[in-house]
């Protein structure tokens, strides 16, 4: 059950958010491999950008042990450096 904090400001009463346990430490992972791009790809954004700690919830240990797969996947070429954007941006229109 989430604790309950009281607002300085105000008598009501806010909800604590829960904290994120690490996927990896739950799961007992000694090794990320660099060749698992499924998993590798929950840690990457769809622009190509890794995500930070504070989104995905991963320790440090882990987090850093996903950074250098992602960057070994990036070097063997089984995932992208970066994605192409596509929009209409600075599109002519034709009437």
């Amino acid at each position: 059950m989430p604790r309950k904090v009281r607002s300085k400001t105000s008598g009501d009463y806010q909800r604590q958010p829960r904290r994120k346990v690490c996927q990896f430490c739950r799961d007992g992972v000694k090794e990320i491999d660099y060749k698992d791009t499924q998993l590798l790809r929950k840690y990457v954004t769809d622009r190509g950008k890794i995500k930070p700690r504070r989104v995905t919830g991963a320790c440090r240990q882990h987090q850093n042990m996903v950074q250098n797969a992602i960057k070994r996947a990036r070097t063997m070429a089984l995932m992208p450096y970066a994605v192409p954007v596509v929009t209409n941006r600075g599109a002519r229109r034709r009437d």
